[in-house]
């Protein structure tokens, strides 16, 4: 039998003064069976920071056709693609085909390292990708949030992120690993 997704109720209120986005964000996240707390979070994470933009949750980790995040246009143009962890060099490159702008938060202690340095130069190329280090202390602090029904603020202001519930305020400091290339 096969184990079903954890189904996690979020009312995340985004306060983005960056983007000038002020919104409350009822969100319902299926949390994949192979999927960890710190991966979730770290999606709501990346939902927050591109709240402005009008995100929807892909398929992301059980498929290879979406992302864990994306901004799709009404003409169904996809306008952001959004990825989390430490994707193949290759999903990136089709996913920099496919949409206007991709973004991938990278998270997990040193594993991102070796990761960028494996695949920071064959990335480089891609005018269209932003890559961004989650600190390991930040998405573990992220994890700890992590409940079935969650009340979250998420406040972005000059690049600064902080993301609190009632008791704890995790703040997260974002390290641009690449950004994408003027064209």
């Amino acid at each position: 039998m096969a184990l079903k997704a954890t189904i996690h109720r979020i009312e995340l209120q985004v306060s983005d003064l960056d983007h000038h986005h002020y919104a409350e964000h009822p969100l319902t996240v299926a949390r994949h069976p192979s999927e960890t707390e710190e991966r979730m979070m770290v999606r709501v994470l990346a939902f927050a920071l591109h709240a402005y933009e009008g995100p929807s949750f892909g398929r992301g980790i059980s498929s290879d056709d979406e992302p864990d995040l994306w901004c799709v246009d009404d003409t169904g143009a996809v306008k952001r693609w959004i990825e989390l962890g430490l994707p193949d060099e290759r999903r990136l490159r089709k996913a920099a085909g496919r949409a206007d702008a991709v973004s991938l938060y990278a998270y997990g202690a040193r594993g991102v390292d070796v990761w960028w340095k494996q695949n920071g130069g064959p990335l480089a190329g891609l005018a269209n990708l932003a890559v961004w280090q989650v600190p390991y202390e930040a998405s573990q602090a992220l994890a700890k949030l992590a409940d079935r029904t969650m009340r979250l603020t998420c406040t972005i202001q000059e690049g600064q992120v902080w993301m609190a519930d009632a008791s704890d305020t995790v703040p997260v400091v974002l390290q641009s690993l690449k950004a994408p290339t003027e064209r």
